[in-house]
């Protein structure tokens, strides 16, 4: 793609062969987020346009990557390139006819957020059997004392929400880390939860894939089936995660190596960085995948907060140039390596940084936010996930467990995907 002028069109078909290909394009909705939710395309990224401004440098750091804009006749997509236009950027095209010119070309629609990571983690069950229990059978084995651990996959926000009584804060980065001090014991039975489907079966596959000696099950339909079968959930827990022992982080590292090797995960070492940074025709994106708390006491200089459970679960709000290269470090050779595994199966092209945090002094940014600039912060016709906060009618927590089981077959019908799931 070339330098354009704001009235170029691109069809829904050069934006399908581009993802099919897997050349980089980030595809825009600039709509509101509660209109993106109810419909967009597979790979499409909720960028409204009163956020333009302010996220988009960090999310979509080249100046020349080229950039598919769309509405759905709202006359926002002209205005967002414009201010597109004027922050730098070069490579820009309106979506022929918005959202249903994507409709009338045979354009797969899909609803709700987060949705390639969602969909993919339909897949991994679809294809891995990923063990799971009901609720009323883990509240059985709770009430039994039954030799029995409870992980809760999700941000320690969400946590402390609302939680299984007796889970432990283990977003999903931090399972394969952390899991061996939690259930020492190899006959204890490993449950992950998160708040409906995508992190339970991501965390419970990612202990599976490492091999860990316990029997692992995701809860089925995570907190959602616990409140749909009428159990009660705790409310402002704190209960985390354990510091890791060298022995065990030592078996925990070479598992996540070798599941990483499976996925063809990539290794790089940092003189590999500014000849990535300096080429302008390939996005790089660079993420420090631990803990938020650990990214604030000293990063690398260039790399941003991207907990790896969340970079997996949120791929469209970290990196939605599709197409582009991702670097992951950690500190411990562990949490890097399990999520690189994962985007690598999402069809990305993903590195682990070999030397980790390294011996050049780091950067210390105090309260840095994990998320992209801006998304947290309260906006207007933002989407109301009915699977968060502890008012949602169970009407909707069915409508929205009923949508995800047909994603396969949406990610089938659309087959811009390339996910693979290995064994």
């Amino acid at each position: 793609m070339t330098s354009i002028t704001t009235d170029r069109l691109i069809s829904t078909a050069d934006v399908r062969r581009s993802l099919i290909e897997r050349r980089e394009i980030a595809l825009l909705d600039v709509r509101d987020e509660a209109s993106f939710a109810e419909a967009h395309p597979l790979f499409a990224a909720s960028l409204p346009l009163d956020r333009v401004a302010g996220e988009v440098s960090d999310r979509i750091p080249r100046r020349t990557t080229p950039i598919v804009v769309y509405d759905d006749g709202e006359q926002l997509a002209a205005d967002a390139i414009q201010q597109l236009r004027v922050l730098g950027y070069t490579d820009l095209a309106m979506l022929d006819g918005g959202l249903e010119g994507w409709r009338r070309a045979g354009g797969e629609i899909f609803r709700d957020v987060n949705v390639p990571s969602k969909a993919f983690g339909e897949l991994v069950e679809a294809t891995r059997h990923t063990p799971s229990l009901a609720a009323e059978e883990l509240k059985a084995l709770l009430d039994a004392h039954a030799d029995v651990v409870v992980l809760d996959a999700r941000r320690f926000d969400e946590y402390q929400t609302m939680s299984i009584p007796a889970g432990i804060s283990v977003p999903g980065g931090e399972l394969v880390y952390r899991v061996g001090e939690l259930a020492p014991r190899p006959d204890t039975l490993v449950v992950v939860n998160c708040a409906g489907r995508t992190r339970s079966i991501i965390g419970a596959q990612s202990l599976v894939n490492a091999g860990i000696p316990n029997r692992v099950a995701a809860l089925r339909n995570g907190t959602i089936g616990w409140k749909l079968a009428g159990l009660p959930l705790d409310r402002g827990q704190s209960r985390r995660f354990v510091p890791v022992s060298e022995e065990r982080l030592e078996r925990a590292r070479e598992s996540a190596r070798a599941v990483a090797a499976r996925a063809g995960v990539g290794r790089a070492d940092r003189s590999l960085l500014p000849s990535w940074l300096a080429d302008d025709s390939r996005t790089l994106y660079r993420f420090d995948v631990r803990t938020p708390e650990e990214f604030a006491a000293g990063h690398r200089a260039g790399f941003r907060s991207a907990p790896g459970g969340q970079l997996v679960q949120e791929t469209d709000v970290f990196a939605p140039v599709r197409g582009a290269r991702i670097v992951v470090t950690d500190s411990d050779g562990v949490r890097a390596n399990m999520t690189a595994s994962w985007l690598a199966q999402m069809a990305w092209e993903v590195f682990v940084l070999e030397d980790g945090l390294g011996s050049e002094p780091l950067v210390v940014e105090a309260g840095h936010a994990e998320r992209p600039s801006g998304t947290t912060a309260p906006r207007a016709k933002t989407y109301k996930r009915p699977y968060e906060g502890t008012d949602n009618p169970a009407s909707a927590m069915q409508a929205y467990l009923d949508w995800e089981y047909g994603l396969v077959a949406q990610l089938e019908r659309d087959g811009t995907h390339g996910f693979r799931v290995i064994s």
